[in-house]
């Protein structure tokens, strides 16, 4: 299972790489909602780079970025980045494993399949670090200057007990957010791997597509979060029109409503974990506080911070903190998270658990 997105960035005061790596751990949410992009975080004409704001504001969620991550964190923002096409996951047992990789991207080219154990990325070791270290180090945003399409990357791998090597070159991909699999008779699980710019049409597309009949998992697990449009419009195709979250800018209340016309009935059980983070955690708020979904899993992140970014003088990025926001009855998630209504037991499978509270709410009355 992978872990929280935070973990890396005590090794950069600025969170530089870790905010990379987690592209959506906090990033543009206020921007994406209002609109509003200002000139500098007080509404002044700025003084200072990025990195001297960010170092004096204490700001635990603050980052500073180069216009050249800047620009990595708007591609992503568009379901693109520069990596190698691989999925991964840090396992019960601490392994990095490969999941999925992706077809026709540079990983599949290599030879790389999913079930391969990544023990060493450019000659170092993986043991004990978290999952986001490795994405970091696969995408190249580890490094004072980040790799871009066409640089290589030397993964030292594991498979059936064989070490063996693959040199990869990264290349300029497209995320795919939303994913279905029909894992039983009757479930449709969709998974939501974070919300970029059409991630929420795409799920409507998937729920429209769920077999009559069958009762829906959502799986936000991994979920950093993303933007905040596309997470609300998740929430309306789910709800019929209502409130979906307040949150404030410094000072200014401001709400956001799901459209009417969802799907209302469909049973739903939503996954999470303490990888579901940001506007994620949001989206799961509003399913559980409207009583739309049961919510199963594990206490989320607990990240209910808004941020917003101010370009610099010299080009760079700071991105602080600028309000909160809470869930419809008025829950602010920061620190505590979400506790899920089924909280699974270490050693549970939490996919059997959804199943199980499913076939409760389709069960005859």
């Amino acid at each position: 299972m992978s872990r929280p997105c935070h973990d890396i960035s005590a090794r950069r005061p600025l969170r530089r790489g870790a905010a990379l790596a987690c592209v959506f751990a906090g990033v543009l949410m206020t921007g994406a909602a209002t609109g509003s992009w200002p000139e500098s975080a007080d509404g002044s004409e700025p003084a200072e780079d990025a990195g001297q704001l960010v170092s004096r504001s204490g700001d635990r969620w603050a980052a500073a970025y180069s216009a050249e991550e800047y620009a990595r964190v708007a591609w992503s923002l568009e379901g693109e980045y520069v990596g190698t096409g691989i999925t991964v996951i840090r396992t019960a047992e601490g392994r990095i494993e490969v999941t999925e990789v992706h077809e026709d991207s540079p990983a599949e080219r290599a030879g790389v399949r999913a079930g391969d154990e990544i023990r060493t990325i450019d000659g170092v070791g993986l043991d004990g670090r978290p999952v986001t270290d490795a994405v970091g180090r696969l995408r190249g945003s580890d490094q004072e200057e980040l790799a871009g399409p066409g640089s290589t990357v030397l993964l030292g791998l594991v498979r059936d007990d064989d070490f063996w090597e693959a040199e990869v070159e990264r290349a300029r991909l497209t995320a795919e957010p939303v994913t279905v699999t029909r894992e039983a008779p009757g479930v449709t699980r969709i998974h939501v791997s974070t919300f970029t710019r059409g991630s929420a049409e795409q799920l409507g597309d998937a729920v429209d597509a769920v077999e009559p009949g069958d009762a829906i998992v959502l799986d936000l697990r991994g979920n950093a979060g993303g933007l905040l449009t596309e997470a609300a419009g998740a929430a309306s195709v789910f709800l019929d029109g209502g409130l979906v979250a307040t949150y404030d800018v410094h000072g200014t209340q401001h709400a956001l409503h799901a459209e009417r016309g969802g799907d209302t009935t469909t049973p739903l059980v939503v996954l999470v974990d303490g990888t579901t983070m940001s506007s994620a955690e949001m989206l799961t708020g509003a399913l559980q506080d409207r009583n739309r979904a049961v919510i199963v899993g594990s206490r989320t992140f607990g990240k209910g911070t808004v941020q917003m970014p101010s370009e610099q003088p010299d080009g760079s990025v700071a991105e602080l903190t600028v309000g909160h926001y809470a869930t419809p009855s008025g829950r602010t998630v920061d620190d505590d998270g979400i506790l899920p209504d089924l909280v699974v037991q270490p050693g549970a499978d939490p996919e059997a658990e959804a199943r199980t509270v499913l076939e409760g709410l389709v069960a005859p009355s």
